[in-house]
């Protein structure tokens, strides 16, 4: 991994700032999608997990569809094939849903040599549980414990400038703060040990020992910072420790039976295995430790069927009131992001009506999205809100890829299949 460079391999760390319009989507149902529609209407029943019933009936594993020979469900299975060989991918594990009900899911390529990869198992999901953060603050608001514009030096009074910095400014990561992925030397202390354990404050110490690149709130910037910061405030909020607080705020309430977090690099078997050329050499990297990726308590794993749960149960805001579900999708960001004599355009990215972030999330034209990329992993969480169209995709890497978010590839390639008039654009 190279955090200091802009593809930097970061779970936490967007692609490219990204904006979505899903009040502005046009009405008009598009073919594709209609003949998908009418397809679920004996399609396989979907639990609130997200996956297929088991022999009993309670909805906890995740499993392959039958093997469709024709339809929307047999292209997007061919684009997932291709892309598989394309890219050098040793494994594509994809799930797609309409308003809830499978349209296909499959795992394509292996785990480990000999070891098939199938839907049932865990991976790294990243930067998705920042978006869980931004949902959870949200609830907070509507429950009227807080408001996005109260100075968090009353929870962090020990974090500089704190009265000036609000929670909206961290969860819209607006505050100023260096991010201290791509600062010198901290790429090179993680790939020189990566299983070492990092502390929250060792991490905000980092970046607050940086000049701010603009005073907050002025400008826009992605820093992993805010997100350590904000998971922080939330635990002083409530009282709470913050993977507690998650699963009773966002993945209880949404169906995610199967993400969660772990303070150790552990992953819950079955684990997908990852690999990688970080180093200069094709190595395993499933239990490199992602301690500094984000909050302590939102460090997650998921599978293929709560990602497409999660898309859409965030891509929709179902969890929150229609005012929070509008600062979701722009806490006010649109707009901000320009390169100034103290901060340049790869850093201050401009965040239009088109492309911009959210609250912990991307919009991206008309999707709302997030795709994490970390050591031989990459993921993506895309929903059409429109259309009710949910894209969930993980990968690992083969010893030929290169350097892409191959998850967010793949994401893109099937929202052109189902939904041409509705392209995911890139951010920035």
């Amino acid at each position: 991994m190279k955090p200091a460079d802009s593809r930097s391999r970061s779970l936490s760390r967007p692609l490219s700032p990204p904006l979505c319009r899903p009040t502005a989507l046009s009405r008009s149902r598009l073919a594709a999608v209609t003949v998908l529609t009418a397809l679920l209407a004996v399609g396989t029943p979907v639990t609130a997990a997200g996956g297929s019933t088991d022999a009993s009936g309670n909805g906890r594993y995740c499993d392959s569809s039958p093997l469709p020979d024709r339809g929307p469900a047999r292209d997007i299975l061919r684009i997932a094939e291709r892309a598989k060989t394309e890219m050098g991918l040793k494994s594509v594990i994809l799930r797609v849903t309409i308003d809830g009900r499978e349209v296909v899911t499959t795992a394509l390529g292996e785990s480990m040599t000999g070891v098939p990869a199938t839907p049932a198992m865990h991976f790294r999901n990243g930067n998705i549980a920042i978006s869980y953060l931004g949902t959870a603050l949200l609830r907070l608001v509507d429950q009227g414990k807080v408001d996005l514009d109260d100075p968090v030096a009353r929870w962090l009074p020990d974090l500089p400038q704190a009265e000036e910095i609000t929670l909206r400014m961290l969860a819209a990561s607006t505050t100023g703060l260096v991010d201290y992925v791509p600062t010198p030397g901290f790429g090179e202390a993680v790939t020189a040990n990566p299983y070492r354990q990092w502390t929250a404050r060792e991490l905000v110490a980092i970046s607050t020992g940086m000049e701010r690149w603009y005073a907050p709130g002025t400008n826009w910037s992605y820093s992993h910072a805010n997100f350590v910061l904000l998971g922080a405030a939330l635990e002083k909020i409530t009282g709470t420790r913050l993977d507690v607080l998650l699963q009773r705020l966002v993945m209880g309430p949404l169906g995610l039976r199967e993400t969660r977090n772990a303070f150790t690099p552990e992953i819950p078997e079955p684990a997908l295995h990852a690999f990688t050329s970080d180093r200069g050499t094709y190595e395993e990297s499933t239990f490199w430790n992602p301690s500094w990726t984000t909050a302590p308590g939102a460090v997650q794993t998921t599978d293929i069927c709560d990602l497409a749960s999660s898309a859409s149960g965030i891509g929709s805001g179902r969890l929150l009131s229609r005012a929070s579900r509008r600062e979701l999708l722009n806490p006010g960001t649109v707009g901000l992001g320009h390169a100034t004599s103290t901060c340049p355009a790869t850093v201050c990215i401009a965040n239009t009506e088109a492309t911009h972030y959210g609250m912990g999330l991307l919009v991206l034209g008309d999707w709302v999205a997030q795709h994490p990329l970390f050591f031989g992993y990459s993921a993506s969480q895309a929903y059409l809100p429109s259309e009710r169209l949910a894209i969930a995709v993980s990968t690992t890497n083969g010893p030929s890829a290169g350097d892409g978010h191959y998850a967010h590839l793949i994401a893109q390639r099937v929202a052109a299949s189902l939904a041409p008039n509705h392209p995911i654009p890139d951010f920035g």
